[in-house]
C-alpha cells in the first residue's frame, strides 16, 4: 500500500501558491483494508475514503471507461493492481496530473512540470474529449492562472472545439454549467473564462443568451470588480449591463434573453434578480442620478425598491459604476441620500396620529424634503 499526495495540491505547490486542499490516491490497497484502517467510506461511484484525523479524502487508484454522453457517462474500475501513471492518465491536464511520495519525490510522467515552465495548459490525452465538463474545467484554470502567464495549449484548444462541433458540450447539465461558471467569477481573472469559451465554440453552445449580452466593454468592467475583490454578485451582474443609449426595443429584448438564461441555468434567485435590475434598470439610473432631480431619485428608490432592499441597491450602483463614469461619480452620494431617506421611519410620524395612506404619503414627503435639502446644500 502507497500513498501519494496529488492533483491540485501539488501543482500549487510547485508554482508557490497557497495550498488550500489536499487530495490522496492509495496504490495497492482493497476497500476492506481502508476500513479496517479506520478509513470512513464516503464515495457512491467509486472508492473515496475519508483519514480517521485529518478527514481529508483518500481515493483509490482507479481508470475509466466512457460509457455514455456527458460527465457522468463513466464506468470507474478500481483494483490492488492499477499503478500510480494509470490513475494520473485519466486526469484533464498535465498540470493536474503530478503526484508526490511521502518523502516529497514529484512523479510527474506526462510533463507537468515542464507545461509548469511553460506557462502552458495541455492536455494529457485524446481522452480528454470524453467529458465535456473539462472544457469549462481548463477555461476556470485559465481564469485562474492568467495573471500567472498561463494560456490554454493550442492541441487542447482544437481538442475543446472538436468536442463543442462533434456536440458533446450540450450534453452538460445546468446545474454543473452554472457551478463552474459560479467559480469562475471568483477567480483572479474571470474574464479569460469566458473568452477561452469563446474562442472554442463553447460560449454559445452552453451559455447562448450570455454570448448575445456579452462585449468586450462588460468583460472589462467584469476584469475591475474582480481587482477590487468584489462578490460573485457583482462580478455577475457586471456581464449584464448593457451598452447606452439603448432603443426600448433592444431592452425588452434584453430582458426577455436574461429571463430565458436564468430559467434555462436554474440561476439562484438572486443572481437572476440582479441580472434583470440592471438589465432593466441601467438606463434610468444614469438619467437619474445625473440630473439632481429629488423627486426623480425618489421616483427611482421606490421603482428599485431601495427602500426595502438598500443592500441590493448598494450592489446595482456598485454594478453599474464600473460601467458608467456618472454612476462611478456619483454612486457614494446617491448612496447617502438613501441612508438619509432610511434614517426617516414611519414610526416616527405615528405620535402626530398619522396613519393609513396618509402615513405613507408623508413619510415619502418627509423622505422627499430630506433629498431635497441635501442636494440644496451640496449645491
Amino acid at each position: 500500500m502507497q500513498v501519494y499526495r496529488v492533483g491540485g495540491a501539488v501543482r500549487d505547490q510547485l508554482l508557490g501558491l497557497p495550498v488550500k486542499d489536499n487530495d490522496w490516491v492509495v496504490v495497492g490497497a482493497t476497500p476492506g483494508q481502508m476500513k479496517d484502517l479506520g478509513y470512513q467510506s464516503v464515495g457512491r461511484d467509486f472508492p473515496v475514503f475519508l483519514h480517521p484525523q485529518t478527514k481529508e479524502e483518500y481515493a483509490l487508484a482507479r481508470t475509466e471507461r466512457k460509457t455514455g454522453h456527458g460527465y457522468a457517462g463513466f464506468s470507474f474500475y478500481t483494483s490492488i493492481d492499477i499503478s500510480l501513471e494509470e490513475d494520473l492518465l485519466r486526469r484533464d491536464l498535465t498540470i493536474n496530473a503530478m503526484a508526490e511520495d511521502q518523502h516529497g519525490n514529484i512523479i510527474d510522467p506526462y510533463g507537468g512540470q515542464q507545461d509548469l515552465k511553460n506557462r502552458r495548459l495541455r492536455h494529457i490525452s485524446p481522452a480528454f474529449q470524453e467529458d465535456p465538463l473539462r472544457i469549462l474545467r481548463v477555461a476556470r484554470f485559465a481564469a485562474r492562472l492568467a495573471p500567472l502567464g498561463f494560456q490554454v495549449a493550442e492541441e487542447t484548444l482544437e481538442l475543446m472545439s472538436n468536442m463543442v462541433n462533434n456536440g458533446e458540450a450540450s450534453h452538460l447539465v445546468p446545474e454543473r454549467v452554472w457551478q463552474e461558471t459560479s467559480r469562475a467569477l471568483m477567480e483572479p481573472s474571470p474574464s479569460v473564462y469566458f473568452q477561452t469559451l469563446e474562442s472554442c465554440g463553447a460560449l454559445q453552445a452552453v451559455l447562448p443568451e450570455f454570448r448575445s449580452l456579452i462585449h468586450n466593454q462588460t468583460l472589462s468592467h467584469l476584469s475591475m470588480a474582480a481587482r477590487e475583490s468584489s462578490t460573485a454578485l457583482i462580478r455577475f451582474g457586471c456581464l449584464f449591463s448593457p451598452l447606452l443609449p439603448q432603443s426600448e426595443a433592444k431592452k425588452i429584448n434584453s430582458i426577455l434573453t436574461v429571463q430565458g438564461a436564468s430559467s434555462r441555468l436554474r440561476l439562484p434567485s438572486e443572481y437572476a434578480d440582479m441580472a434583470l435590475l440592471v438589465t432593466e434598470h441601467a438606463q434610468s439610473v444614469t438619467a437619474v442620478i445625473h440630473s439632481d432631480d429629488a423627486e426623480s431619485l425618489m421616483s427611482l428608490f421606490e421603482a428599485i425598491d431601495a427602500l426595502r432592499r438598500p443592500a441590493r441597491f448598494i450592489s446595482l450602483m456598485t454594478i453599474l459604476s464600473y460601467s458608467f463614469a456618472t454612476v462611478k461619480l456619483k454612486r457614494n452620494r446617491v448612496i447617502e441620500l438613501l441612508d438619509s431617506c432610511l434614517s426617516i421611519k414611519a414610526k416616527d410620524l405615528m405620535t402626530e396620529n398619522i396613519t393609513g395612506k396618509a402615513l405613507g404619503e408623508a413619510l415619502r414627503q418627509k423622505r422627499l424634503a430630506q433629498i431635497q435639502s441635501i442636494i440644496h446644500l451640496n449645491e
